[in-house]
């Protein structure tokens, strides 16, 4: 596979964007800050919808080798049939 000149920038500069992101993130992390994470789950029957959020809330927070700290709090919505829930928690370093 070739790539033009213009494709090899492009990918450079998105190299660059997420080089500083994950940059401008370590130090936060590092002093032991909290961030607020997330997980979003749907299905049809509501209480599986509020699993699956609770679940990829989870695995949200250990990915990131975070520590939850307080309350999960959950906010759903059903529309015609499918309901999805959001579930966020405080997370430690």
């Amino acid at each position: 596979m070739t790539f033009s000149k213009s494709s090899k920038s492009v990918a450079g500069g998105i190299a660059a964007v997420l080089a500083l992101s994950i940059a401008a993130a370590a130090p936060a992390m590092a002093k032991g800050k909290c961030v607020r994470a997330g997980g979003q789950g749907s299905n049809i029957l509501p209480d599986v919808a509020k699993f699956m959020a609770d679940a990829a809330l989870k695995n949200s927070i250990a990915a990131n080798g975070l520590k939850p700290a307080g309350k999960i709090k959950q906010t759903c919505k059903t529309d015609v049939v499918l309901t999805t829930c959001v579930s966020r928690q405080r997370a430690c370093k």
